[in-house]
């Protein structure tokens, strides 16, 4: 077996003003992706305009204003404060990590008790987690129900969620429902029909509404009681009622249950927790969860009616001395309800850490009062706000939005050493790795599969149009089971007979491909024409930076092959006679899409360059990036970071331009995006390439200059089978050689061929 050599990915140091050289990341086997060393950028916080600096530093700006810091290298170490017990009211838990509420809709729509349901749940509590929370899937309220979106079960009995609850006690956590209330809708709500999604907040409910929720809410506390649930949460953040009771900007109440006094804020939630503790009794925990602070990104800075942690802290202890025995602490923003669950999509935007999704961005130096963890891309961004709270109040405190300590296991230990939290709460990273706490408890943190934070888990648009809701780099996600795109159960069955199989490229797709086929029993041999593992992963590293984890998905790979005993065969080109060689009784394609070319050549003013090599290209200062694919798009954002003058030219229409990221990545980016110059031209293409400029046919059927010193072509990748005509044994394409999109597809495409061998 070739050894494989381990080095991590190159990190765009650009954004903190200084830059790895191309020879320091040959070091690390990545010669052909390194970037460019950028041009020396003024320190953040500087007055550019004022001292006079140049229009690229000018340009620039927004890539100064949050800096980040370098990601830390994974290390097999262990958090043994995570794994410590706790207590929740009466409630001794194992350790200090919840797994979050959060749904999945496909799975659900399965039934309560639906098998994918049950499984995915249950294999969330086997996981290790002391407490599981699901989020609130049954209609539970006598008085109200959910607008049809929120798709809660009308329709359940005792029996069903006896089942539930007592499937994850069994596998060894603790139950806990979400007890919520975004979708309810009261008579003085008056819908938008231009609206996306919709809900009422406490300015819609007459003073007997208030009551019947109340009552409703404490009669579905004892319901889950009754059913073997061992707690409750109430969601008081968010969207939901209890938000918006307790905050000015959207309680205009004359009231008891008005804005005037911590009391009247908090009036609403108190009623609720001391109702459930009379109902359920004391020892029956609740935990409140709350916008730890917020924050007006919808209209940056008009932030005078929204809830400061000082103001919270009051709160809190109003809550606490109602009978609550715990408090989950979020961010709280109004106008993305997805970063109000994830936050860390702020980060999202290369070069312009902060965005907003409307065109604007924050400093978090300022915004937010300064307190959100902001250095290391969204990692533990609520902690040092629940830290505070948590002197406010005597009861447990933890916080949520994107906790992974895996990322930083030494910040995440000395959380509950020192006295800062007394839980976490997880979501996304238990549910891409099922095993990750015991992998983190075991010191095995190099095995565990990262969650890459693309947010095409939760109300994504694939490219045919489709809403998905699958995870990418865990293509056994519930939603891959209900459309067939995959089958089986959530791990791979073993194999009936053992195959020798021959996989082609080590990209995305070609590791995934090996990974799940040596999983089930099969001899494995990957070839790869290059000198390391990842394919376009090492492109898509460098160019993005490290938000999205993807030297870890990388380096996650090169162990399984490792600890799977896949023969790894590297600088090695797979011919059909190398193959043949082989004697496979089954080949996995592999090996990657055909870059496509527009077949203009370069002048003397405009030079032409493809995206696999434009970081190492020299640069001009107005650049024209032709493609308008996932990687065009971290192409242009690159470039835009770099202080360039960026236009975007493809011949794909306005609404599809991003095409391979989630649904959400392309909200929060592109309009930031365009609020710092750069230009998209949808449906039009470069018909000449000029000294200085280039021709561009618009989408009205003109022919218009607009200068260009260097063009980068990025256009979607061409399928590539070519190499399974000469082969005679079983054979599947995977990945862009089969169907060019994204490293979710890629990867799905690649477990579903192996699963099937």
């Amino acid at each position: 077996m070739s050894k494989i050599t381990r080095g991590g990915l190159s990190r765009r140091q650009f954004l903190t003003g200084s830059a790895i050289t191309a020879g320091a990341v040959a070091s690390l086997g990545l010669a052909g992706c390194a970037p460019k060393a950028p041009a020396e950028a003024p320190a953040a916080g500087s007055d550019l305009a004022a001292t006079g600096e140049d229009a690229a530093n000018v340009r620039a700006h927004a890539a100064q204003l949050n800096p980040q810091g370098e990601p830390k290298p994974v290390q097999n170490t262990t958090c043994p404060s995570l794994f410590t017990e706790w207590k929740m009211g009466a409630l001794t838990l194992p350790n200090r990590v919840v797994k979050s509420a959060a749904g999945y809709i496909g799975v659900t729509s399965q039934g309560i008790t639906g098998d994918l349901h049950m499984q995915h749940y249950g294999k969330l509590a086997a996981g290790g987690a002391s407490v599981v929370y699901c989020d609130d899937f049954a209609e539970l309220y006598d008085h109200f129900r959910a607008i049809p979106d929120v798709g809660k079960f009308t329709d359940w009995t005792d029996a069903d969620l006896t089942a539930f609850a007592q499937n994850i006690k069994d596998n060894g956590a603790a139950a806990g429902y979400q007890l919520a209330t975004m979708g309810l809708v009261f008579s003085g709500f008056e819908p938008d029909p231009t609206a996306i999604f919709q809900s009422s907040d406490c300015m819609d409910m007459t003073a007997e509404e208030i009551q019947n929720l109340i009552a409703d809410t404490i009669k579905a506390a004892a319901t889950l009681k009754r059913c073997g649930f061992d707690c409750v949460e109430i969601n008081a953040a968010g969207e939901n009622i209890g938000q918006t009771f307790m905050s000015r900007n959207r309680n205009k109440r004359e009231d008891d249950y008005g804005p005037q006094t911590f009391e009247s804020r908090t009036r609403f939630v108190c009623e609720i927790v001391r109702g459930i503790k009379a109902e359920c009794g004391a020892d029956f925990p609740v935990q409140v969860l709350i916008n730890g602070v917020e924050e007006n990104d919808k209209a940056i800075g008009d932030s005078a009616l929204f809830t400061t942690v000082e103001e919270n802290k009051e709160m809190c202890k109003l809550i606490e001395a109602a009978g609550a025995d715990s408090l989950h602490i979020r961010i709280g923003p109004c106008g993305q309800h997805v970063a109000e669950f994830a936050g860390d999509l702020y980060f999202c935007g290369t070069g312009i850490e902060g965005t907003t999704g409307y065109g604007t961005q924050f400093d978090f130096t300022r915004h937010w009062q300064g307190m959100l963890k902001a250095d290391q891309s969204g990692l533990g961004v609520m902690v040092p706000v629940a830290a505070e709270i948590k002197k406010a109040v005597s009861i447990p405190v933890g916080a949520v939005t994107y906790m992974d300590p895996a990322r930083d296991p030494e910040y995440f230990e000395g959380l509950i050493a020192g006295g800062d939290l007394d839980f976490i709460l997880m979501n996304r990273p238990l549910s891409v790795d099922y095993d990750y706490l015991h992998k983190l408890e075991e010191g095995r943190i190099d095995e565990i599969r990262p969650c890459t934070r693309c947010m095409h888990c939760h109300w994504d648009a694939a490219d045919d149009g489709n809403l998905t809701f699958s995870c990418r780099t865990n293509a056994a996600h519930p939603f891959r089971f209900v459309t067939g795109q995959l089958t089986g159960g959530y791990d791979p069955e073993p194999a009936a007979t053992a195959k020798n199989v021959v996989v082609v490229g080590a990209g995305p797709a070609g590791l995934e491909a090996a990974r799940v086929a040596a999983e089930r029993g099969h001899a494995v041999t990957l070839y790869e024409k290059k000198g390391s593992v990842g394919g376009l992963l090492e492109f898509a590293n460098n160019v993005k930076g490290p938000h999205e984890n993807l030297s870890v998905l990388r380096n996650y790979f090169e162990r399984q092959m490792e600890l799977l005993g896949v023969n790894v065969v590297l600088n090695t080109e797979a011919t059909a006679d190398t193959i043949a060689e082989a004697a496979p009784d089954a080949v996995i394609l592999a090996t990657g899409g055909v870059r496509d070319s527009l077949g203009l050549d370069e002048t003397v003013g405009t030079n032409v360059v493809g995206i696999d090599d434009f970081m190492m290209a020299d640069i001009a200062e107005e650049v024209v990036v032709v493609g308008s694919n996932a990687q065009a798009i971290d192409a242009a954002m690159y470039l835009l970071a770099q202080g360039k003058h960026v236009s975007v030219v493809t011949p794909s229409a306005a609404g599809t331009i991003g095409a391979g990221h989630s649904f959400w990545v392309k909200t929060f980016t592109q309009p930031n995006m365009k609020a710092l110059g750069v230009r998209f031209w949808p449906e039009a293409e470069v018909v000449a390439v000029n000294d200085g400029t280039v021709t561009v046919k618009t989408a009205t059927g003109i022919q218009q200059e607009i200068p260009c010193g260097t063009v980068v072509e990025a256009l979607d990748s061409l399928p590539n089978g070519s190499l399974a005509e000469g082969l005679t044994c079983e054979v599947v394409t995977v990945g862009d050689a089969a169907r060019p999109f994204n490293i979710g597809e890629a990867i799905c495409s690649a477990n579903a061929a192996a699963r099937a061998l």
